[in-house]
């Protein structure tokens, strides 16, 4: 048993007990699982992801949010030239971000319902103000 410790590592089986690291991390030879639970933090930080939105339920309704405005003609970027109208493919995305408010209805913290409610009233007033405008284009 005391040739064990003297090489230098120890092999413990932490099936069943969750994401607990063991005492003895401190060891010679660390183990493959252990530098694990640091590679998303440091992916994070060398693909740049540490200053953008975290990914969760508001962060994705804002992504879909802006790919609506912009297929309605939204420039977000003034350094990029602005997308074609795509009006229909709007729409989805405003029906999509609405059966999805209906469906997490009751689910949501605060901040998300008002992140939800806030967007889908931008995508609807800028899209019945683009469709009103373009009909009454064609009325004689």
């Amino acid at each position: 048993m005391g040739d064990e410790k003297d090489q230098g590592f120890v092999i413990r089986d932490r099936r069943g007990r969750g994401e607990e690291a063991p005492a003895a991390a401190s060891a010679s030879k660390p183990s493959a699982p252990e530098p694990a639970p640091a590679e998303p933090q440091q992916h994070a930080e060398e693909h740049g992801h540490a200053g953008h939105l975290p990914v969760n339920f508001s962060s994705f309704v804002i992504s879909m949010g802006s790919s609506a405005l912009m297929l309605m003609g939204e420039q977000l970027d003034p350094q990029q030239p602005s997308m074609p109208l795509n009006l229909p493919q709007a729409k989805e995305i405003i029906d999509l971000l609405s059966m999805l408010e209906e469906k997490t209805r009751g689910n949501l913290t605060p901040d998300e319902q008002v992140v939800m409610k806030d967007m889908l009233y931008a995508l609807r007033m800028k899209f019945v103000s683009l469709t009103s405008g373009k009909s009454s284009l064609h009325t004689p």
